[in-house]
């Protein structure tokens, strides 16, 4: 991936940037660098090798097999998309299934070929209608005190059950190896399914795009679903033949739309890290502006005062911020402001920028960029970062046809969009990448849009 640059001097502050960049060295040696070590401490060549032993079936109840083989799989895949470890080869781990720890030999599986070492391991059964599952993370290096924890799961059996289980071991070794960070293998996405011309339902999947399955039944054209920090409600816009688009609520625990006054021409919803407000664009005043309301939109102000501001995204570190996009400059370009409306400034320098995604940590923004936008222009609709307090930014999406929708996962590691061959709706699907722009995969078919990862 080649990593673009728009400012030549380091921003204030970033001592790990300025000691891994030496201005001494060749350029080509230069360019090799990682300008956002921030955002990349992760995703690099000192990740942990660990490996994920198939379970050992226990019992013989006949589902055990088919469940068994799916919590394998998705154990392993969870790990893998992780993106803290170098996961080793189901070819290179030893031929021996360990189910408990007194079975295990570290020896083999620290040593060549494996050199692993972390190893994930247990046992699997199917028992009177439950799954229960014995887990167990080892250092295969500390033989003295190898057993870094153990975890004991009882569900009732199906095969989601060991889905799910698979998830949260994943997530417990992904919290105790990646820097007490949660993992996001329990996590979700909604998104927009787009059903013919007219009817654009929000459907909601595993970060992984497992368990694909609709939320509403509007009936109508539904846009921007954002699931509130409880991951109780969601907040979008739709189609009303009255008021125009406007902003309505879905309660996710009751199954069915709830009162929020979003007022007509209103759309772009954003919840505030806290839950406590909601900001989004309306045209109430006459012209779209942001706005700010409690949420259930009965207590609502305006914070912007030009006339073309929409989608706003809040800082979740602080909440004190809100960027935005706005034509005030001609062309839709990247803005960040107060959460007052006050300290407007100006990110982006020209093309067409959209849809604005603020980090969880607070020190970076992703967006949908076209550089070079306008008639005869060689340029490309594409996902970029920026670096809030330094502007600069890298691209991480190349010619994929039109991206959009840019959304971070809850652990800061993982950025899912929309990507559009030819640039037509009917062929978009989310995808998903770390956020250095490696391992990007499909999660959906043709007809999914708009994603949006839940906070936890």
């Amino acid at each position: 991936m080649v990593l673009r640059m728009r400012s030549l001097h380091l921003p204030h502050g970033l001592e790990r940037l300025a000691a891994l960049t030496c201005f001494a060295l060749l350029a080509s040696a230069a360019l090799a660098q990682d300008p956002f070590p921030q955002l990349h401490q992760d995703i690099s060549n000192n990740r942990i090798r660990i490996a994920a032993a198939d379970f050992k079936p226990a019992g013989s109840d006949s589902a055990t097999s088919a469940e068994k083989h799916t919590f394998d799989t998705v154990l392993f895949s969870d790990l893998q998309n992780a993106g803290i470890f170098d996961l080793v080869s189901k070819s290179m781990v030893p031929a021996a299934t360990p189910g408990y720890p007194a079975e295990i030999n570290l020896a083999q599986w620290s040593s060549a070929p494996t050199s692993a070492s972390m190893v994930a391991f247990g046992n699997f059964a199917v028992q009177g209608g439950h799954v229960i599952v014995n887990g167990f993370l080892d250092d295969a290096k500390n033989t003295q005190f190898p057993q870094v924890f153990a975890k004991q799961y009882n569900e009732v059996a199906s095969d989601d059950s060991a889905r799910q289980i698979a998830h949260r071991f994943a997530d417990e070794i992904i919290f105790r190896l990646g820097g007490g960070i949660n993992g996001i293998a329990e996590s979700k996405i909604y998104y927009i399914k787009i059903n013919g011309a007219n009817e654009k339902e929000i459907w909601e999947m595993d970060y992984d795009g497992a368990n694909q399955h609709p939320v509403t039944h509007l009936g109508t054209i539904s846009m921007s679903p954002r699931v509130s920090p409880d991951n109780s409600r969601v907040a979008f816009s739709a189609l009303d033949l009255r008021a125009g688009f406007t902003v309505k609520m879905y309660s996710l625990l009751l199954g069915r739309a709830v009162a929020f006054n979003g007022g007509s021409n209103s759309g772009a919803p954003a919840w505030s890290s806290d839950g406590s407000q909601l900001a989004f664009s309306s045209s109430r005043s006459g012209h779209p502006e942001i706005w700010v309301s409690d949420p259930e939109g009965r207590i609502a102000h305006e914070i912007t005062n030009f006339g073309s501001d929409t989608s706003p995204t809040w800082n979740p570190k602080t909440n004190a911020q809100i960027g935005f996009i706005s034509g005030r400059s001609h062309l839709p370009q990247l803005y960040i402001m107060e959460s007052d409306g006050s300290g407007v400034q100006r990110m982006t320098d020209g093309g067409y920028a959209s849809s604005p995604s603020w980090s969880p940590n607070g020190q970076f923004i992703a967006f949908a960029w076209d550089r070079k936008y306008g008639p005869g222009a060689p340029g490309g609709q594409d996902i970029y970062v920026m670096e809030v307090a330094s502007k600069r930014w890298i691209q991480l999406t190349h010619d994929e046809g039109r991206c959009d929708f840019p959304t971070w996962s809850p652990d800061g590691r993982h950025i899912a969009y929309a990507s559009s061959a030819g640039g037509r709706a009917a062929n978009s699907r989310i995808m998903t990448m770390l956020v250095d722009g490696t391992q990007k995969h499909a999660l959906t078919g043709s007809g999914a849009d708009m994603p949006n990862w839940s906070w936890k």
